[in-house]
């Protein structure tokens, strides 16, 4: 169940495998956290999760973001690319508000 319901539809779009597969031949690199699912499961059964999406990773000294728009069929492509730059920017702004130098 767990490996058909990951990555969520919302992220690969339809149809699902297909749309993967596109996703996998045109971006150069692979997500990793950026739209993947995060979550836990309790010792009761219980569970929650969420796509990972506007993400800030850290690895030793490097920073990484990754943003995105929902691409449909009735989507502007100047507003959606103007929609990720202004998602872009938000993170860069928050980065510069929590760097400090030396």
């Amino acid at each position: 169940l767990l490996e058909a319901t990951f990555p969520g539809g919302s992220i690969t779009g339809a149809p699902k495998i297909r749309a993967m597969e596109i996703i996998a031949e045109l971006e150069p690199t692979q997500r990793g956290i950026y739209c993947g699912s995060i979550g836990y499961l309790s010792v009761t059964g219980a569970m929650d999760t969420s796509i990972v999406i506007r993400t800030i990773a850290a690895a030793g000294t490097r920073i990484t973001f990754s943003v995105g728009g929902g691409i449909v069929a009735d989507s502007d492509p100047e507003e959606e690319y103007q929609e990720t730059l202004d998602k872009g920017r938000a993170l860069v702004t928050a980065l510069a508000g929590a760097v400090t130098t030396p």
